[in-house]
C-alpha cells in the first residue's frame, strides 16, 4: 500500500488541516485537537485528557503522518490495536501492530518495514516495548514520537492500572529527542498529577478538554425487577441496536445472557472465566456485525473502538464515578444519540462494600475507594441534573441543566421524610440493629412474621408504625438512608443495619431529612422517545439503510467491520447531502481521498438509484 504522505510535498498554509481532511475525511479539527498536533507536530510533550469519542486518536495519527520516521505507539489490548491498524489502512495509512497473534516471519516483516521507513505507525504493547531487544531495534528506527494510549494505566489510583506501564518512564531517558504524548479518557486532577509524574511528562503541556458527552443520555432507574425493566428499555428504544450491558459478577453475566437469547435478542457473554478463544471470538462478532448485544463485566470494552454502540446499560453500580464515565462512554463515540441507562439499588451496595473491605488492598487504597463509591452512590440519588454532577466531579462546570438526561427530563419530586427516616432509623436500633432491610420493612408494617414472633419484635414499640407506607417506599428510604451514610451495613454478617454516628440529628428530630420520590414504575409499553430519532421522510429512512447494505457488503468482502468503510453519522450526512458526484461525496465529513477512490462509486450508485 502507498504512504498516503509525501512529507516533501506537504506546502499548505496548514499541513496539518490538509492532511485532517485528505486521509481521514474532516472538514475541521473539534475542540483542541488541532493544538495538540500542532504541539506534537513541532516537537513537543503532551498529556491529553479527551473523552470518549472526542477524538484522541486524531492526535497521534496526524503528527505521526506529518513528522519524518514512524510513531511508536503504546496500547493496553491486541484488539485495539488491530482496530486501529486496520481503519488506518483503510484511509491508505501505512500502519502495523507487533503483537502475539504475528507469526514470527510477520513480525521479522513489521520490523524490517519500521527500519526501512516503510511505516507511519507501529502499535505494541509495553510488555514488547520494553524488551532490550526492541529497545536495540528503535535505537535504528527513524522514531517520530511515542504515543502512551489509554495512560490511566500507569495511575495505581485508576480502575485499570497496569504496571507494565510504570516502565515507560524511561523512554525520555532513551530518546530525549522524541516527543511524547499520552492520552486519556479519564483522569481526574490526582490521576492527571501521577500520569504526569510516573512517565516523566511533569514539563509537558496539558491538555484538558471538555468530558461533556451530550449526545449521551444518562438515566438511573430505581431496581424493581431488573430483567423485566431491562427488557422494556430494549424493547422500547433499542429493538435492533448494538449495545453492552454490564453485570458485576461472570454469573450473573451468563444468565443474562442466556436469557436475552431465550427472548429472541442475540447476546454474547464475555468475563474472564471464559477461555481467550471464547471471549476473542465474541469480541469480534461484537465489533463486525450490527445489532448484537455484549453482556459483560468490566473486564470488556477498553479495547473495543465500535463507533455505533447506541447503548450502555448497567444492572449493577458501578464502583466509581470514574468507572461509571469510562464505560458509558462506549455509547455513542460517532456522535449520535445514544443511552447510558443503569438499574440500582440497596443490594449493590451491599455487595461492593464488601468486595472492598474484604480486599487484600492497603488502607489508604481502600479509603480513597470508599471515597469513590459514596461519589457514585450521590449521583445515583441525585434530585439535580445529572450530566452537572458528572462534569462536576471532574472539576467541570455546567451552567445550565443539560436537558438530556432522566432528572431534566423528568424533575424528581423530594418529599419531607424526616418522621419517616426517624422511625426507620428507630426500627434498626429496637431490632438490634443486626437485620436487613425485609425484616425492618415487616417489622413497620406491622407484619407477624415467625421471625417477628421468634425475636419478640412483634411486641416492640416500633411494629407496625409504618403500616400507612408500603414495602416499596420503606426499601426506597432505606436505600438512600444508606446511600446518605445514616446507615451502615454490617458487611461481616448478613447484611444488617446499624445506626451511623452521623444519623443522631435526624433521628432526634434536629435535622430535617428531605428524600427523592422515586417515580412509580412504567405500566405497559409506553415509548419514551427514542434517543435516535428517525427520519422525517421515508425515502430517507429507504436511502439511509440502502447505504447501510451496501456498506455491509463492502465490509464482507474487505473482510472489515461496516464501521471501518464509514460511520452511520456520514451516512447520515450522505442521506441529507444526496451527493451526485465524487467531488461532492468528497465534502462529506469521514469521506478521504483513499475511501472515495475505494468506494465513492459504489456508494454513489446507491444515491442514484434511491433518486
Amino acid at each position: 500500500m502507498s504512504n498516503v504522505v509525501d512529507h516533501s510535498t506537504v506546502e499548505t498554509a496548514d499541513p496539518a488541516s490538509d492532511l485532517l481532511h485528505r486521509v481521514f475525511g474532516f472538514r475541521e479539527f473539534r475542540g483542541q485537537q488541532g493544538d495538540v498536533v500542532r504541539h506534537v507536530s513541532a516537537g513537543g510533550d503532551a498529556l491529553v485528557v479527551m473523552p470518549t469519542g472526542g477524538g484522541k486518536s486524531l492526535c497521534y495519527q496526524l503528527p505521526a503522518l506529518l513528522r519524518p520516521g514512524a510513531a511508536i505507539v503504546v496500547s493496553p489490548l491486541i484488539a485495539l490495536m488491530q482496530d486501529q491498524v486496520r481503519a488506518l489502512r483503510q484511509a491508505g495509512v501505512r500502519a502495523a501492530s507487533l503483537d502475539s497473534t504475528r507469526t514470527l516471519d510477520e513480525l521479522r516483516e513489521i520490523e524490517q518495514g519500521l527500519l526501512q521507513g516503510e511505516l507511519d505507525l507501529v502499535y505494541m504493547a509495553p510488555e514488547r516495548l520494553m524488551t532490550p531487544r526492541m529497545q536495540e531495534l528503535l535505537q535504528r528506527a527513524r522514531i517520530a514520537l511515542f504515543a502512551i494510549d489509554e495512560a490511566h494505566c500507569v495511575s495505581q489510583w485508576g480502575h485499570d492500572f497496569r504496571p507494565e506501564y510504570l516502565q515507560l518512564s524511561v523512554l525520555h531517558e532513551r530518546f530525549p529527542d522524541v516527543p511524547r504524548i499520552a492520552l486519556t479518557a479519564t483522569a481526574d486532577a490526582r490521576t492527571r498529577e501521577e500520569i504526569a509524574r510516573r512517565l516523566g511528562l511533569e514539563a509537558a503541556r496539558q491538555f484538558l478538554s471538555s468530558f461533556d458527552r451530550p449526545n449521551i443520555r444518562y438515566r438511573v432507574t430505581p431496581r424493581r425487577n431488573a430483567r423485566d425493566q431491562l427488557w422494556r428499555f430494549l424493547q422500547n428504544e433499542h429493538p435492533e441496536d448494538a449495545g453492552i450491558v454490564y453485570c458485576l459478577s461472570r454469573r450473573k453475566v451468563d444468565d443474562m445472557a442466556e436469557w436475552l437469547n431465550s427472548k429472541g435478542r442475540e447476546a454474547l457473554p464475555y468475563h474472564a472465566g471464559l477461555d481467550s478463544a471464547t471471549r476473542q471470538r465474541n469480541q469480534q462478532r461484537f465489533i463486525e456485525e450490527e445489532g448484537l448485544i455484549v453482556v459483560a463485566t468490566v473486564a470488556f470494552g477498553m479495547g473495543i473502538d465500535k463507533p455505533d454502540v447506541r447503548f450502555v446499560a448497567h444492572l449493577d453500580l458501578p464502583r466509581s464515578v470514574e468507572a461509571y464515565y469510562q464505560e458509558t462512554g462506549r455509547a455513542g463515540r460517532d456522535g449520535l444519540p445514544a443511552n447510558a441507562w443503569m438499574s440500582y439499588g440497596l443490594q449493590d451496595v451491599i455487595t461492593l462494600r464488601q468486595m472492598l473491605d474484604s480486599s487484600e488492598a492497603a488502607e489508604e487504597h481502600k479509603r480513597v475507594e470508599r471515597h469513590r463509591l459514596e461519589a457514585m452512590l450521590a449521583f445515583c440519588e441525585l434530585t439535580g441534573c445529572r450530566r452537572q454532577s458528572l462534569l462536576g466531579y471532574f472539576g467541570e462546570d455546567l451552567s445550565e441543566p443539560c436537558g438530556n438526561c432522566d432528572t431534566c427530563l423528568e424533575p424528581v419530586e423530594t418529599w419531607d421524610a424526616t418522621e419517616a427516616a426517624r422511625k426507620a432509623l428507630s426500627a434498626v436500633y429496637r431490632t438490634g440493629q443486626t437485620f436487613g432491610v425485609s425484616h425492618l420493612v415487616d417489622v413497620l408494617r406491622g407484619r407477624e412474621t415467625d421471625r417477628a414472633r421468634q425475636f419478640g419484635h412483634h411486641r416492640l414499640s416500633v411494629f407496625g408504625i409504618g403500616a400507612d407506607m408500603e414495602p416499596g417506599q420503606w426499601r426506597t428510604i432505606f436505600r438512600q438512608l444508606v446511600a446518605l451514610g445514616l446507615v451502615d451495613v454490617d458487611l461481616d454478617g448478613y447484611g444488617g443495619l446499624r445506626l451511623a454516628e452521623r444519623c443522631r440529628p435526624v433521628l432526634r428530630g434536629e435535622q430535617p431529612l428531605y428524600l427523592r420520590r422515586d417515580p412509580a414504575p412504567v405500566r405497559g409499553r409506553k415509548k419514551r422517545g427514542v434517543p435516535d430519532a428517525p427520519f422525517d421522510r421515508p425515502e430517507d429512512e429507504q436511502l439511509f439503510n440502502a447505504l447501510r447494505s451496501c456498506r455491509r457488503e463492502l465490509a464482507k468482502e474487505q473482510g472489515v467491520p461496516p464501521y471501518m468503510i464509514f460511520h452511520d453519522a456520514t451516512l447520515r450526512e450522505i442521506v441529507e447531502a444526496r451527493p451526485d458526484t465524487l467531488a461532492q461525496l468528497a465534502e462529506i465529513n469521514g469521506v478521504g481521498e483513499r475511501k472515495l477512490e475505494l468506494y465513492g462509486d459504489e456508494f454513489l450508485g446507491v444515491v442514484r438509484e434511491q433518486l
